[in-house]
């Protein structure tokens, strides 16, 4: 049976994800709030939030999960030449707003979005605590793609991507995991899959190995990070 959250309880914990529906996978609680607060807990034990407008709030945290080690990114031979050429200019943190607009746009007509208004608000307040990080991928100084999720140690939690013309997205991705291995990242949460992700050297994992990893590198604090 779901756990209902008090939206008024901040601090109220989530129940332990091994009581997380197996149909459909991974649901776990209803309600609740998106308070920094409780977002970052929500993180910290393998859980995020995901929903449609119109919906209550509901948490997930799906078994087996989605991830990748960042070491073991693989990169095709066309975005190395798409690297090397110098395609895209990089950035961190530069327009984050912008880039969970863009990650929110319908895909198509047919498409709707889980970033609403109030998935927005509670993300930039994190951005603006400094848990929040987004990519920019800018060419002739338009952006065209991009990335953002949330960072609590040594784990960056990935939580869309856009792309406006070709390539874009994959290369921020690309620029963006290279880094996260230069800063001593561990792990990169991907959170269900998709082949995409897969391509790229993204790996499913039995959920309870995943927690055992946040606990452990939830603590620890990357060498360096989101700066040039």
């Amino acid at each position: 049976m779901l756990t209902l959250l008090n939206p008024h309880d901040r601090n109220q914990s989530f129940p332990d994800v091994v009581d997380a529906l197996d149909e459909p996978n991974g649901l776990l609680a209803i309600g609740g709030c998106l308070s920094p607060r409780r977002l970052e807990n929500a993180y910290r034990h393998g859980i995020f939030p995901w929903y449609s407008a119109g919906e209550p709030i509901l948490w997930w945290s799906p078994d087996p999960r989605l991830i990748l080690l960042p070491d073991r990114l693989r990169v095709s031979r066309s975005m190395r030449k798409v690297l090397r050429r110098g395609e895209f200019e990089f950035s961190f943190d530069a327009a984050f707003e912008a880039v969970i607009d863009a990650c929110a746009a319908p895909r198509g007509p047919a498409h709707g979005t889980w970033i609403t208004a109030d998935i927005k608000k509670a993300y930039v307040e994190l951005h603006r605590r400094g848990l929040a990080h987004s990519v920019e991928a800018w060419k002739d100084r338009q952006l065209v793609g991009g990335l953002y999720g949330v960072a609590i140690g040594r784990v960056f939690f990935g939580e869309s991507m856009f792309h406006r013309i070709s390539n874009a997205s994959k290369a921020a991705f690309t620029f963006a995991v290279n880094h996260l291995q230069q800063w001593n990242y561990a792990l990169i949460d991907c959170q269900a899959h998709t082949d995409h992700l897969v391509s790229l050297g993204a790996e499913l994992i039995p959920r309870a190995d995943f927690v055992r990893l946040l606990s452990i590198y939830c603590t620890q604090e990357p060498c360096r990070t989101w700066q040039l």
